[in-house]
């Protein structure tokens, strides 16, 4: 059987987009480099232990005085091993890439609701995206964005944006279709019934939504450390490149108490809502 060359279509397309689209590449590289840029300023500036009170407030008011105690602790010991810079880095691209998945996401998860062509169209690609190597998808973000945080950022969007439209489009076509065809029998418009019924009743499923998407985006960053993004997933990279088991331990110990903090508060967040 003749073999199909595949491989050599995508890399002719791909030639393709670099020949033609090389400034709009460049200007998402400009975008996403400067809003990394200034976030992880903003993130460094305050000593530490400030930060550190502020997260910990934050799960108090959320959680209770148990969290903001067990947050506190976790991050004045991610702090004690050195790691404080680099999680700051890893939440400034996970915060970048994550608001850039739902603002992508959430308008496609309403279209996706609206329209069952719209939806059949969409369900592949985000099977596609979920099911593709999460490495693989660090192939492109290098040739179209080089090495650094822009790559990272979108490699980890991508691969985290499905949940966004999946949950979206679940949460509003949850919603009773009899509180629908009330707003709309007192005259209320698609976007009012939209806006001030389906959302507002999608919220939890929504934010739920918001929750995988930074669970799948803190996964990814971590491997984004392979193409120079820094923070956690550099020290990662680090460790295994010279089998350094104690660096692995504590790097990979940091992402799991950023991982839990930031799954809790969201998670409450989104009852608190």
């Amino acid at each position: 059987m003749p073999r199909i060359t595949f491989g050599e279509w995508v890399n002719t397309g791909v030639e393709w987009l670099r020949a033609h689209l090389a400034w709009l590449f460049d200007f998402f590289k400009t975008v996403f480099a400067g809003a990394y840029d200034g976030l992880d300023a903003v993130l460094q500036a305050p000593e530490p232990l400030l930060l550190i009170g502020i997260l910990s407030v934050i799960a108090w008011r959320l959680r209770g005085l148990s969290a903001g105690v067990l947050s506190f602790l976790g991050f004045v010991f991610v702090d004690a091993l050195g790691l404080w810079s680099d999680s700051m880095s890893t939440l400034a691209l996970l915060l970048v890439a994550t608001v850039i998945a739902l603002a992508v996401g959430v308008p496609v998860g309403i279209w996706a609701a609206r329209s069952d062509r719209v939806s059949a169209a969409v369900r592949p690609v985000l099977d596609f995206m979920q099911t593709l190597p999460a490495m693989v998808y660090l192939i492109p973000a290098i040739i179209f964005f080089g090495t650094g945080a822009p790559a990272g950022i979108v490699a980890t969007l991508i691969f985290a944006v499905a949940p966004a439209v999946r949950m979206t489009e679940l949460g509003i076509r949850q919603v009773d279709p009899e509180l629908v065809e009330a707003a709309e029998a007192f005259g209320t418009t698609r976007r009012n019934t939209l806006l001030r019924v389906q959302l507002p009743l999608a919220l939890p499923t929504v934010m739920a939504g918001v929750n995988q998407v930074i669970m799948l985006g803190l996964s990814m960053a971590a491997i984004a450390g392979m193409v120079g993004t820094g923070g956690l997933g550099g020290a990662v990279n680090e460790a295994i490149g010279q089998l350094d088991v104690g660096l692995g331990a504590e790097a990979g110990l940091s992402i799991v108490i950023l991982a839990v903090y930031l799954d809790r508060m969201t998670g409450a967040l989104g009852r608190e809502l």
